[in-house]
């Protein structure tokens, strides 16, 4: 990586602080780094051909991290999403951040052009999405594409939003299916499974172990009067499925971000974040709040947005919240004079940092942090020529 491919402002002060906090975030298709402080702002693009789009996956034990890489989308523009999306290839990277080195993962024995990862395991081995035309297949596979054992059945449906418990000896995820999404667990190799939760009314979504490997924390929304997904409550299971908690009711999250205007528009599902001391960040939707954006329940799927703007009927937002799931108490963190939306609050690795999102009714998104009680709300960045910048990630420290 050389210097060009730093913004300009990265001052001495943005290179004395490598040692501090730092954030992946996307703006304009493009993923980027910064500081905790606003300083050290720089494009992730590493130096391979034919590459149009990158995003940072999870991390190996050495520091490196696993990137995904797209090719151009091989079709032309209005095919339904379902279809084209499977054959443009994907690639998969280690990349060193500080040296700018990039080695080639998942290259022996593929089978298809379209592989996406999904989770990384011990042992120098991940799950990976293997798509085919109609259907995808997750492998348990080593990191260099060999030995690919199935994890999930080809006709099964989706399995996506993994999550590995914290001793590592368990798997949950979400399957989305012709009897609807469900929530299970099981082990590294796809067996001993357990239906953790299954109700054709509900859409159960993206499970996350707390961090005492006690609970899931997953999504519930009601799909059937709610198609665009805009809305759910939290749940709590127990890994077995032997115990169910409602943690919010009356489809209280904002689930299905949607923000932007015409020619700048993006979103994206909110998922809640447990803390380090198992309280949960979320974002609340006011009484009343509606976005801009109008699901098209009819419309073909072709970008797989499908929403209609409509600013004149936008109202009310959203506040970031903390939730304790013993007690059920909520402390508001954000709260805005007219209010917007605020979401995808995360943690940072200490705990002292709280990274979220903020836009205004049809505006993109900046990137936010706070101290972890809602003190000291500063921006860092709107983004790459002020395009927006969503989807933040705490580097590990």
């Amino acid at each position: 990586m050389s210097r060009q491919d730093l913004r300009s402002d990265e001052t001495e002060s943005g290179k004395a602080g490598t040692g501090q906090a730092r954030l992946f975030f996307t703006s304009g298709g493009r993923t980027c780094l910064i500081h905790a402080d606003g300083t050290g702002l720089r494009v992730l693009e590493p130096e391979a051909p034919g590459q149009a789009t990158w995003q940072p996956s999870s991390f190996l034990p050495d520091g490196r991290v696993l990137l995904l890489s797209m090719e151009p989308r091989r079709d032309g523009p209005g095919r339904p999403f379902e279809q084209y999306y499977t054959q443009t290839p994907t690639h998969l990277w280690a990349y060193d951040l500080e040296r700018g080195t990039l080695e080639e993962l998942a290259i022996q024995e593929r089978m298809v052009a379209f592989y996406t990862p999904q989770l990384l395991l011990q042992g120098e081995r991940i799950l990976m999405q293997v798509c085919r035309p109609g259907y995808a297949q997750i492998f348990n596979m080593r990191l260099n594409g060999s030995d690919a054992r199935p994890f999930t059945g080809p006709a099964e449906g989706v399995a996506y939003g993994f999550s590995l418990s914290p001793d590592g000896r368990w798997i949950a995820f979400h399957l989305a299916s012709p009897q609807g999404y469900q929530i299970w667990t099981c082990d590294p190799q796809g067996e001993a499974r357990v239906l953790v939760a299954k109700d054709p009314d509900h859409l159960s979504f993206c499970p996350v172990w707390s961090p005492d490997g006690q609970w899931l924390l997953y999504q519930d929304c009601h799909h059937r009067s709610d198609p665009g997904h805009d809305w759910s409550d939290l749940r709590l299971s127990r890994p077995d499925g032997s115990e169910h908690r409602l943690l919010t009711q009356g489809q209280a999250a904002w689930f299905a971000a949607s923000y932007g205007y015409p020619g700048n528009r993006g979103g994206g599902s909110n998922v809640p974040a447990w803390t380090r001391e198992g309280q949960i960040l979320f974002p609340r939707r006011l009484p009343g709040a509606k976005v801009p954006w109008e699901y098209q329940d009819q419309r073909p799927d072709t970008d797989h947005f499908n929403r209609e703007f409509k600013p004149e009927l936008a109202r009310g937002g959203t506040q970031v919240c903390r939730l304790d799931p013993a007690s059920g108490e909520v402390a508001v963190l954000t709260s805005n004079t007219p209010p917007g939306w605020d979401f995808r609050a995360c943690e940072s690795p200490e705990g002292s940092l709280i990274a979220f999102c903020r836009a205004e009714n049809g505006g993109v998104p900046g990137l936010w942090v706070m101290e972890a009680d809602g003190s000291g709300q500063r921006l860092l960045t709107r983004g790459l020529e002020d395009q927006g910048a969503d989807h933040p990630r705490w580097l590990p420290l």
